[in-house]
């Protein structure tokens, strides 16, 4: 394979990769699920659907359930992201969970310098923040 060649195949493989992963975090349930995770130590699993829960958005139960169960499990897992178990609805982290992780890891340890209007409103970024800014 000639050099142009291969980095033209590894531009598409990392460009798969970051759209894989801003996918995993396009939805707060995902969010919630890897902060979740990430907060665990790696060999532990999370229940659900009480770690994919905004603690300062109401949430009807039964509809995250479902949306879990059908939509952002699956998503989660097909990228190894995430292992759940869908007879107990319990998750824990897959294979691929450090590339979510390290991106969660990057954007809370600069909260400081992120807009206002990403931060005020989610707590682990406040928290983040004031920690950071010594406020």
């Amino acid at each position: 394979m000639r050099n142009m060649d291969i980095r033209v195949e590894n531009g598409r493989r990392v460009t798969e990769k970051w759209d894989d992963v801003f996918e995993a975090m396009a939805a707060e349930p995902r969010r919630q699920l890897i902060a979740s995770l990430h907060d665990v130590p790696p060999d532990e699993s999370v229940s659900l659907p009480e770690s994919a829960v905004n603690p300062n958005v109401p949430v009807n139960s039964d509809q995250l359930r479902q949306e879990l169960y059908h939509w952002h499990l699956p998503l989660l897992a097909d990228q190894g992201f995430v292992d759940w178990d869908p007879d107990s609805l319990i998750a824990s982290r897959g294979p691929n969970f450090d590339d979510v992780g390290t991106v969660f890891d990057v954007v809370h340890s600069t909260a400081d310098q992120l807009p206002d209007s990403l931060v005020v409103g989610c707590q682990r970024l406040e928290r983040e923040r004031e920690k950071e800014t010594g406020d």
